[in-house]
């Protein structure tokens, strides 16, 4: 009876504590969300600013075909500036509940995990911003005639730009990903590297679905970067991955164990 209800006073302290980091993550996503929909327009600004230069003369601008259209792109704007915003206080109430049940190996597994997996999805972002959409885009205005002018929907576009920044950030976890199921032991860094040239093709396959123009030149500007992190996955794996932790015990081990040797002079 003592340990039932040792037990339900400690799920009620568990609910109270996820019901307060839940109401403060809430509290920052709305803080959030004030502050950019206030910059909506700037916000919008930063994200055509890798079309408009590739418009061709005389089309230099982005149209609406609803009349509630450019509210509700602002009203999207500042949620995914909501989301970007709160992303850290978010964070920490993730860790802040699940660091008491973690060991301090776990702890500072986790950390490491939670920052390279930003620090990743960050140069995703980056990169399809400054590298890939001014080639890709520049493709795409290249179809544009004297007869034929670009007419680009904003709720089309911010379509487009937020899905492809979504899909790089998220393809830029591949290393951290390879490291998670090597440390598993789930698949090995020699598995890995035996299945290179499928790797290669799978890489190529996502770049041509990814990429916003089927070009062989914007494909590669994202299949090469790829191939580095997978390479690097590989890295990682074979470093700490299972079969590296295990071997790096055995061999610790044998280096405490006395020897024969030693036995018998003793």
């Amino acid at each position: 009876m003592a340990e039932s209800t040792f037990k339900t006073e400690a799920l009620t302290g568990h609910l109270k504590e996820l019901r307060k980091r839940l109401i403060v993550s809430i509290v920052a996503a709305v803080i959030g969300f004030a502050l950019s929909y206030g910059l909506s327009e700037q916000i919008y600004a930063i994200l055509t600013a890798p079309l408009l230069p590739q418009l061709p003369e005389g089309s230099e601008f982005l149209a609406f075909t609803n009349i509630v259209e450019p509210f509700y792109i602002y009203l999207k704007v500042g949620l995914l500036g909501a989301v970007v915003l709160a992303s850290p206080v978010i964070l920490h109430q993730i860790w802040g509940f699940a660091a008491p049940g973690l060991v301090e190996k776990e702890k500072r597994w986790f950390l490491v995990l939670v920052a390279a997996s930003t620090i990743l999805f960050l140069s995703g972002i980056l990169f399809a911003y400054f590298v890939v959409f001014p080639f890709g885009f520049k493709f795409l205005m290249g179809y544009a005639t004297e007869d034929l002018k670009p007419f680009i929907s904003m709720q089309k576009y911010f379509t487009l730009v937020t899905r492809l920044l979504l899909a790089f950030g998220v393809v830029y976890q591949l290393p951290l990903g390879m490291l998670v199921v090597a440390r598993l032991g789930i698949v090995s860094a020699a598995k890995m590297l035996s299945w290179w040239r499928y790797s290669i093709v799978g890489i190529f396959l996502v770049s041509a679905i990814v990429t916003p123009t089927p070009d062989i030149f914007n494909q590669l500007l994202m299949a090469g970067p790829l191939i580095v992190l997978y390479t690097i996955g590989i890295i990682l794996a074979r470093l700490f991955g299972k079969e590296a932790v295990k071997k790096a015990a055995e061999s610790k081990e044998d280096e405490s164990e006395p020897s024969d040797d030693d036995g018998y002079n003793s």
